[in-house]
């Protein structure tokens, strides 16, 4: 049931692959834009989230004037705390990468979903170019979370001075009751020495 519900997203995947493969083997300039956002609560109880995004240039010409827009971090549901949304570059040479990240806190609790879009201007065409980055996943913002497990120390004091103990007892009796190969070895050098001789 549940594979046939990505059937269409996996379909309309394998043609964007092939459209993106088809397009970055000519001789222009192939955006690709990777965000990616996660969630960092705060002990104040608000919540934060970082937002990176990656963009490449996987075709075999320049982009010029690159944009970055993403406005689609509603400032009902979030403040800016560092960074801009929206910024600029002169160029993005073939091959190579440019990375911007952002701030922001969440002010109310919801479900977000969201996709900025790059702008490009192709060397020698006027034509304006757009890419799209890759989704985020649903972000639940300053939902109930169960409170993490974390490492109990208080077992370690217990108890780490007994394991410790038994670890060396244990490795101590494991070695004396092992031969070593070194004494192996000279054993059967002795043997073989006694049936030469004999």
């Amino acid at each position: 049931m549940a594979i046939s519900n990505f059937a269409p997203a996996i379909s309309i995947l394998a043609a964007l692959f092939f459209a993106a493969s088809t397009i970055a083997s000519s001789d222009a300039p192939f955006i690709v834009a990777h965000k990616k956002a996660s969630l960092t609560r705060l002990k104040s109880g608000s919540e934060r989230v970082s937002v990176s995004i990656d963009i490449y240039n996987q075709g075999y010409a320049t982009a010029y004037d690159v944009t970055l827009n993403d406005d689609s971090w509603s400032q009902d549901v979030f403040d800016i705390v560092s960074g801009n949304t929206s910024v600029s570059w002169e160029r993005l040479d073939a091959g190579t990468v440019l990375s911007h990240s952002f701030e922001l806190e969440a002010k109310t609790r919801t479900v977000f979903y969201g996709a900025p879009a790059v702008y490009f201007r192709v060397p020698t065409k006027s034509l304006t170019g757009l890419a799209y980055s890759t989704p985020i996943l649903p972000l639940d913002v300053l939902a109930d979370r169960p409170p993490e497990k974390k490492f109990d120390w208080r077992l370690l004091a217990k108890y780490g001075s007994l394991v410790s103990v038994i670890s060396i007892v244990v490795l101590f009796v494991y070695l004396v009751s092992t031969p070593s190969k070194s004494s192996a070895s000279k054993a059967s050098k002795k043997k073989a020495l006694n049936r030469r001789c004999k």
